[in-house]
């Protein structure tokens, strides 16, 4: 690869759903983020793969295929010589950094990021002079005044940058400071709290967009918005698809301002990225570089033990000790529809299985690496 290196953010946003999102048709409490829909490279049909954070680290830092175990953030075979973009990136010449608000060590964070890649943490112990503190740590305006600082320094080595912020302010208990966004009256007062958090996530994360805009980092770096996960599952089916849309935009990346209305997985991101990037090496992800064109749209989530695999308008449902189910999915509509005829779609099936084993198979023999990177088996 000839000439400079982009540098790379990765911003997580918690527990964003696109149902509140205004350009996906949800409830227009994210004015900041629709405007990025605007400048960048929107997605309209994202699908989490998981209902928790951990799933969505996995999914964003290192491509993985989401499983029935827990994710591999906890999982003891991980910890060293796992693939994450932080690792092939290293080997790249990047500096690699995780930037969060609250404690690192949360969720196995700590220990994973640093033995898969990542060289620098920065956590609530390293923000100076946070003006909020609530339960899961800084606000988010905090955590991005000390990512525009990092990035600042960052950006005056030679070397190229890796920075994976992960933001907190919109969790359970929704705790941020006063004044800084009100909700139009008539509001759904039982969502009050959570909804004025959304919007407080969402004023923040603008905030930070425009600073980066004036900042010498900002021209040569690539940028990625995405949810984690919704807020919450709602719905009878095994898994309600629904609730796993989520809004995903990419700025500053050579391709031109557009929506994308394919329906893509969290695990194609990483792909995307390093193809972004101009990096060129093997991995073992399996997501799609969305850069190129496929001949089929899939996605694919777990839920608790269930495990959905969507193709077009198609799912299978795998839930243990329980028959196979089929179903209809309209990502306009949302509406999802069980196909009552058994076995009706038996290739997609042994699609959804074939995720599943390899993600098992990969994870237990130590599979899931660089090629230059030896397993921990003996």
């Amino acid at each position: 690869m000839s000439g400079v290196k982009k540098n790379l953010v990765i911003i997580l946003e918690e527990s964003l759903g696109a149902r509140f999102v205004g350009e996906l048709g949800g409830l227009d409490i994210t004015p900041e983020l629709d405007e990025l829909y605007q400048q960048g490279w929107g997605f309209d049909n994202l699908y989490a793969t998981g209902t928790r954070s951990v799933r969505g680290i996995e999914a964003i830092t290192t491509g993985f295929t989401p499983s029935p175990s827990r994710s591999v953030v906890k999982l003891s075979k991980s910890q060293h010589n796992f693939f994450s973009l932080a690792d092939v990136l290293s080997q790249e010449g990047y500096k690699t950094q995780f930037i969060y608000g609250g404690e690192s060590h949360f969720d196995n964070m700590k220990s994973f990021f640093l033995g898969n890649g990542f060289n620098d943490i920065v956590d609530i112990n390293h923000i100076e002079n946070p003006q909020f503190i609530s339960s899961w740590g800084v606000s988010d305006e905090d955590l991005f005044n000390q990512a525009d600082k990092e990035l600042t320094k960052l950006s005056n080595s030679t070397e190229p940058f890796f920075s994976l912020v992960f933001t907190s302010s919109n969790h359970d208990p929704f705790d941020i400071p006063q004044g800084k966004v009100s909700l139009p009256k008539g509001h759904n007062p039982e969502n009050y709290k959570r909804d004025l958090a959304i919007k407080y996530a969402d004023y923040a994360l603008g905030k930070f967009i425009n600073k980066a805009k004036t900042r010498s980092y900002w021209e040569n770096t690539v940028f990625l918005v995405v949810a984690d996960h919704d807020v919450r599952v709602f719905g009878s089916e095994p898994v309600p698809l629904k609730s796993f849309h989520i809004p995903a935009v990419i700025l500053n990346s050579d391709m031109k301002s557009k929506r994308d209305p394919r329906l893509v997985s969290q695990i194609d991101l990483p792909v995307t990225l390093l193809s972004l990037l101009g990096i060129d090496q093997a991995t073992p992800m399996l997501g799609f570089d969305l850069t190129k064109s496929y001949p089929v749209e899939r996605a694919m989530m777990q839920y608790y033990d269930n495990f959905a695999y969507l193709e077009n308008d198609r799912a299978v449902i795998l839930m243990p000790n329980q028959q196979t189910s089929y179903w209809r999915y309209n990502k306009q509509t949302k509406i999802q529809e069980k196909n009552e005829q058994q076995n009706a779609d038996q290739t997609l099936a042994e699609k959804a299985l074939a995720h599943v084993l390899f993600s098992n198979l990969a994870y237990t023999e130590q599979l899931y690496r660089l090629a230059n990177k030896n397993s921990d088996k003996e």
